[in-house]
């Protein structure tokens, strides 16, 4: 019992997990920052309004931050594969993607 124990223990010793992130949008000078980022599934997002006027992150029928004021932030999991395209519905030519894998 002693020997099967050591064995499953060397087993996961070896083993990597991949662990969700968090990644940060800045939100400054009207335009997302980065542009184009690359996420996996379970990844957070975070929008982070550095701009004077608010702003929203709005994925059509995926995510919608509503207002996100300036100084505060907005978060989002990340549910399923695909790219991503988002943009301000303040600011229409303000585009963001996300690769997730």
């Amino acid at each position: 019992m002693l020997i099967r124990s050591f064995i499953v223990a060397l087993a996961f010793a070896g083993a990597t997990f991949a662990q969700a992130k968090e990644i940060k949008v800045n939100i400054e000078n009207i335009k997302f920052d980065p542009p184009n980022v690359e996420a996996h599934v379970g990844d957070k997002i975070t929008w982070v309004n550095k701009d004077l006027v608010p702003h929203t992150a709005t994925a059509e029928k995926v995510f919608d931050s509503k207002s996100i004021d300036p100084g505060k932030t907005w978060s989002t999991k990340l549910k399923k594969k695909g790219t991503l395209t988002y943009k301000c519905l303040f600011h229409p030519t303000m585009l963001g993607t996300i690769d997730v894998k």
